[in-house]
């Protein structure tokens, strides 16, 4: 694993023309136009890195833009790869540990998700104060590379509490109004059955997905802070009047996408 994260990280460090990157976002469905805003960008599609898994999904561009932000270097991934896609857990630790190799400190994760409450509607940015693994699996099972992480993360401060409070200051600085809670994820691709969204409440989460944990686990392990934004799309099955689909979690994230936009940039300038 670290013979192809170093392979990785060699690629994209040779396209970069001098600029260290600290601070990497990962955007999720229907929220790339964050790494349209990028100045000076170089452009570096998936295709073109060797050993970096390919993004299939609508919604997602399947490049990284590394470029200038709010004064910055950003190393930003415009479309994330999912367990569902047929990837495994285990590539999304390779390109976490290719950034951790690149000196990258904080990442910025973002994904559209599917509410457990009538409290948190659709167009909701919701701060991830915490999450719940149900994927059914995780990136760091196999060999452990104790140069790069340890082999048993403490996961208790997964989402930095400096960061949150940070993200909440800003928000209320900038009127944009902020939720936040416990985010599930599973593997996908279907949407949950009524059931399940009752389970997953009982278990205490407020939104859920198929996305997201993978990298924030291994972030974690590499010693990298998270903060992470949940776009509420719509709400969960047995909660809304209408059957759930792709094409309206691109339409709910593009219409909140203007102050996630606002709220991250923000956040990238002052953390």
């Amino acid at each position: 694993m670290r013979e192809t994260a170093e392979k990785i990280a060699a690629q994209i460090k040779s396209r970069l023309d001098g600029r260290k990157p600290e601070t990497a976002i990962i955007l999720g469905s229907g929220l790339g136009a964050l790494g349209d805003q990028i100045e000076n960008p170089v452009i570096i599609p998936y295709a073109e890195i060797d050993g970096f898994p390919h993004s299939t999904v609508s919604g997602h561009k399947g490049r990284l833009v590394v470029g200038r932000l709010e004064g910055k270097d950003i190393l930003c991934m415009q479309g994330r790869i999912h367990l569902y896609e047929g990837h495994s857990p285990q590539s999304i630790n390779t390109f976490i540990k290719a950034f951790q190799l690149l000196g990258i400190k904080k990442l910025i994760v973002t994904n559209a998700s599917g509410s457990l409450t009538a409290n948190l509607p659709a167009g909701t940015i919701m701060l991830i104060s915490d999450h719940i693994n149900l994927s059914g699996t995780n990136p760091l099972i196999g060999p452990n590379d104790d140069t790069l992480g340890p082999r048993f993360p403490d996961m208790s401060n997964a989402y930095d509490r400096k960061l949150r409070g940070k993200a909440k200051e800003i928000a209320a600085h900038e009127n944009i109004p902020l939720a936040e809670g416990v985010y599930l994820m599973v593997s996908g691709p279907t949407f949950d059955t009524p059931a399940e969204v009752r389970a997953y409440r009982i278990l205490g989460a407020d939104a859920v997905g198929m996305s997201t944990v993978p990298e924030v686990i291994c972030a974690v392990h590499s010693g990298i802070k998270v903060l992470g934004f949940s776009v509420i799309v719509n709400l969960g099955c047995g909660l809304g009047k209408t059957a759930l689909s792709h094409a309206e979690t691109l339409r709910e994230a593009e219409k909140a996408s203007a102050n996630l936009i606002k709220l991250v940039k923000n956040c990238v300038r002052e953390i």
